[in-house]
């Protein structure tokens, strides 16, 4: 069934792309939950798999039900373009604890069995405590499975962003939400998104954030409820090779071209990526991949462009010839 967002005037100044790790967080438990269907992420999650099973997810997994509610509280939209973990989960331990058990209800309804389990009843019983509790297995989440790859997750969604933020000032944003997703179309002011359930709401000058995710893949996900501001997370570009460990073998033109470290961060980025992002793919010192780029961009090779805290890489077209002319 379709969901409807209707723009005015002032919507669409207040439309921004953000990064989440909250979001990408609730994703993963999603994910761990029915990991069959993530086959883009298999190959880490055999990697992580023993920590995964270490961690009690039972009570977060009882909050999203397929379809149903999810609870906005617990993963409320991005307070910022780039706010940390520890700023979003500090929001979450702010939550008015009977509003979050209101919510929290709407979810138990639509799980069957879910309002009489042992976790409900205590919840019912200690509003304050089910907000302390679920914060906590969402930074338990946090701290074991995604802290430790965040720099590669962050540079592909900063990726994500700085590609679409070039569409959007090429086609504006009639013309890049359908490129975005294939369920979004656009006609005439009206954002419509097919989607399970059925919305309508008008932005009110509030605007849409628009939130590319990792672990979200193959679905969109939606905050339409007032009073959250409306958000729209859906798949970042370049899951697919995400997971991929750097080629055994750095291409020797390369090598006897550019030598071996400028040469293996030179093919290493098939996606635009930031500094930290190269050096933890590559086994690199950061110090050594900040100069290899340094050279290459002089070089013309590569172009950079700021986003948020970070400078993001990414080959220019020579750069991309010479990649491929090993072949």
């Amino acid at each position: 069934m379709p969901s409807r967002l209707r723009f005015g005037e002032d919507d669409f100044l207040r439309c921004r792309f953000a990064v989440s790790p909250l979001w990408e967080t609730q994703e993963l438990v999603r994910t761990l939950k029915r990991p069959e269907r993530h086959g883009y992420h298999a190959r880490w999650l055999r990697r992580v798999g023993e920590v995964a099973r270490g961690l009690d997810l039972g009570g977060l997994w009882l909050l999203m039900p397929q379809p149903g509610h999810c609870p906005d509280w617990l993963c409320p939209p991005p307070i910022g373009p780039d706010a940390s973990f520890e700023e979003e989960i500090a929001a979450v331990r702010a939550s008015d604890p009977e509003v979050a058990l209101a919510d929290t209800l709407k979810s138990l309804a639509d799980t069957p069995g879910a309002l009489d389990s042992a976790a409900a009843g205590r919840w019912l019983a200690d509003p304050g405590g089910m907000v302390r509790e679920l914060a906590d297995a969402m930074e338990g989440v946090w701290r074991a499975l995604i802290a430790p790859d965040w720099p590669r997750l962050r540079a592909l969604l900063e990726a994500d962003i700085a590609f679409h933020s070039r569409r959007l000032a090429e086609v504006g944003l009639g013309g890049l939400l359908p490129e975005i997703n294939r369920r979004f179309d656009w006609d005439a002011g009206t954002l419509t998104v097919e989607f399970r359930g059925e919305h309508e709401r008008e932005l009110a000058g509030q605007g849409l954030v628009l939130l590319p995710s990792v672990f979200i893949w193959p679905d969109v996900v939606s905050t339409f409820d007032p009073p959250w501001q409306p958000t729209l997370a859906y798949p970042a570009r370049g899951i697919g090779g995400l997971w991929a460990e750097p080629a055994e073998r750095t291409p020797e033109v390369l090598v006897r071209l550019l030598g071996r470290g400028r040469a293996a961060v030179l093919a290493a980025l098939d996606e635009p990526a930031g500094t930290g992002a190269l050096a933890h793919r590559l086994g690199l010192a950061p110090s050594s991949v900040s100069a290899h780029l340094t050279l290459l961009r002089d070089a013309g090779l590569l172009v950079s462009r700021r986003y948020g805290h970070q400078v993001l890489y990414e080959r220019t077209p020579l750069g991309i010839a010479l990649v491929a002319g090993d072949g």
